[in-house]
């Protein structure tokens, strides 16, 4: 193949991967989901996630602890006397030719030689005061008169490099034609942000100026603002280098500053420059400093340099922090990141922020009517699917797979048929039965073309399961000790687990949701995801099956099915006023007026199980106590097994203790 016919490939720069796949909610909703259960507002949770990332993604506070190292290793690595030390270098040199030239120069008058070596002899030891003093010297030697004319143009490009970034490199071997047009340049910038700063329409000046001086702003400002704030940004950072200097290093780079390329005039319109941008750019900061520590020496143009990267990485890190009113992930500067960090940064920050958008665009997160973000229907589907398949896995690594129905009752086809036995009841399963009389017919060496005469043995009917529509309450504990202990968060998932189950899988059933604190209430399935713990005393389950018996009453055709979700015995009872009266240790007359609501449901025939979490002993005895009045069931689970021992529960009863497949429900 011709070489002219190979292509090359390599990582996509040009903004977001075209190809990459949609960025992934799952991990980002379930976490602040969780927080959003442990008590955070969906708001906080949000911004939690975005800081910490997920699994295999930097999140915010990774990025900002990266700015900050980097930060660290610009002040650690460099220092600021760059300029001076290539200034005493050309210095030295020259000297050092110079007296080369007196060794060489037989015919030198040995008077003029004296006064010259005494001259240089005593030069002071300031770098900027024996530039100076050298300024008029007559040199001898052409090489050390080079080296000394290199100062002056050094100088003059380090000074032009802390306004205008690249002059050092530009201005290199620099003619004085080339000279002339920087101050030129200058002369006609002044004249415009004169004009600008005085409010005068400048828009004309500034296409002309561009169309004569545009070489010098690579760039490209498209108007006199942009072109001002890149100029004061590059000057700000030039003063902040100047104050971060000692002041003995200031004091030498502005005695050494008038011998720029020798012209006294290219500091004045560079001070003139400075002026009006400080006056069209108050805001910039033009007096802070940094204390810097390495071994690497800067220039003035590449020190300045370093300051604006410092003010682009403190401008990153209060992005970064997402602390200021409003914040947004979309006010992240991804240009800026990628140069300070790298590509991989940018990227890290684009997905956080399409995260972020998503969440609130994609539906997952809604305005209450109280105006404070809450997690939205869809979003509380999406958890609930996600809850309920982990609560299979435990479900089916615990117990194993139940597969074996009963047929032949009333009910949801299973798929399958049977023979038909006297007393059924069921649908005539067709297809199997004409099938069944084919085949007999034509065993019989009848003809099937010429017509069917079916018999009892023929006939299937569907096979069915039975299925009771049950009325299901869920009586969740949300006294204090469930958050301190660790469950409450785990309850929260259990309710949500079983509330997506019923409603997507069984839903001819009724499912309630009851809080018992110091009162209880019902709820539905949103608030109780972002119920807060409260410091309350009173675990009042007698209110809680005041409110269950009344909502079973509301479905007198259904199979009431209680499942009581608690870590302490009653310590409160409902007075007939509707004032909660709260006693420890338990009082008798709470544990009697609960009991006998207890035994109202039992003679309604609920099904009841107590899911007791903890090891109290007088829970335990009261639990066994209240189980064994209404026929119920104990199961002691561990907090992370609560989801799977309800929602098994919940199938044993929906299904009167036969046994169920996993399939029917987790998919």
């Amino acid at each position: 193949m011709s070489v002219h016919n190979r292509s090359r490939y390599g990582r996509y720069t040009g903004g977001p991967d075209p190809l990459a796949p949609p960025v992934d909610l799952a991990e980002a909703l379930e976490a602040v989901a969780e927080d959003v259960m442990a008590g955070y507002s969906p708001r906080h949770a949000l911004q939690e996630f975005l800081r910490r990332g997920g699994r295999s993604r930097e999140g915010l506070d990774d990025l900002a602890g990266r700015v900050q190292q980097r930060r660290s290793d610009l002040l650690s690595r460099h220092r600021l006397d760059g300029t001076l030390s290539e200034v005493q270098k050309l210095l030295d040199t020259a000297v050092l030719e110079e007296r080369k030239q007196f060794a060489r120069d037989v015919r030198m008058d040995d008077t003029d030689r004296a006064l010259r070596e005494m001259q240089l002899q005593n030069l002071p030891k300031s770098t900027a005061a024996a530039v100076n003093e050298l300024a008029s010297y007559d040199w001898q030697s052409s090489t050390a008169r080079e080296a000394y004319e290199r100062i002056k143009d050094l100088l003059g490009r380090e000074i032009l490099d802390q306004r205008f970034a690249g002059m050092k490199q530009a201005l290199e071997g620099a003619t004085e034609e080339d000279r002339a047009a920087v101050a030129e340049m200058l002369q006609d910038l002044n004249e415009l942000l004169d004009k600008h700063r005085r409010g005068e329409d400048a828009d004309a000046d500034f296409q002309e100026f561009m169309a004569k001086h545009g070489q010098f702003f690579p760039e490209n400002p498209q108007s006199v603002e942009e072109l001002i704030d890149a100029l004061a940004q590059r000057a700000a950072a030039a003063q902040r280098m100047l104050r971060s200097m000692s002041a003995e290093q200031r004091e030498e780079l502005m005695r050494l500053s008038a011998q720029a390329f020798g012209s006294p005039e290219l500091m004045a319109q560079l001070g003139q420059l400075d002026a009006n941008l400080q006056a069209l750019r108050p805001g910039e900061d033009w007096s802070g400093s940094e204390r810097f520590e390495g071994e690497e020496g800067l220039g003035l143009g590449d020190g300045t340099g370093v300051l604006q990267d410092l003010a682009e990485l403190d401008e990153l890190a209060e992005q970064l922090s997402q602390s200021y009113n409003g914040s947004r992930l979309d006010d992240l500067d991804l240009d800026a990141l990628a140069r300070q960090l790298g590509q991989d940064a940018a990227v890290s920050a684009r997905t956080l922020a399409e995260i972020e958008k998503a969440m609130h665009d994609g539906g997952f997160l809604q305005r209450g009517a109280d105006g404070d973000l809450k997690l939205s229907p869809q979003a509380m589907r999406r958890l609930g699917r996600s809850l309920l398949r982990d609560t299979a896995k435990q479900l089916s690594g615990r117990q194993g797979r139940r597969d074996t129905r009963v047929a032949g009752a009333a009910g949801e086809q299973t798929g399958s048929s049977r023979q038909w036995e006297f007393g059924d009841a069921e649908p005539w399963d067709v297809t199997r039965t004409i099938t069944n009389a084919i085949r007999r017919t034509i065993a019989d060496g009848g003809d099937p073309g010429r017509g069917l005469r079916l018999a009892v043995g023929d006939i299937e009917v569907t096979e069915t399961e039975a299925r009771t529509q049950a009325a299901v309450v869920l009586l969740a504990d949300v006294s204090f000790s469930m958050a301190a202990e660790g469950r409450w968060v785990p309850m929260k998932r259990t309710a949500l687990a079983l509330h997506h189950l019923v409603t997507t899988r069984f839903r001819g059933d009724r499912l309630q949701l009851i809080t018992f604190g110091r009162y209880a209430q019902s709820m539905d399935i949103g608030e109780l995801t972002s119920l807060p713990a409260l410091r309350e005393q009173g675990t009042n389950l007698h209110h809680g099956l005041l409110l269950a018996g009344r909502f079973f009453r509301q479905h007198p055709s259904m199979q009431p099915v209680l499942l009581v979700v608690t870590d302490g015995e009653p310590t409160a009872h409902l007075l007939a006023d509707g004032d909660s009266w709260f006693n420890w240790p338990p009082d008798p007359e709470t544990i009697r007026v609960t009991i006998a609501e207890l035994d109202r449901l039992g003679r309604a025939g609920t099904q009841a199980t107590f899911f007791r979490l903890g090891d109290d002993p007088g829970l335990e005895r009261f639990v066994q106590r209240m189980a064994r009045r209404i026929d119920g069931r104990v199961v002691a689970p561990d907090a992370g097994d609560l989801g799977a021992a309800v929602v098994g529960e919940y199938l044993r009863a929906h299904f009167r203790g036969r046994p169920y497949d996993d399939a029917d429900w987790a998919t």
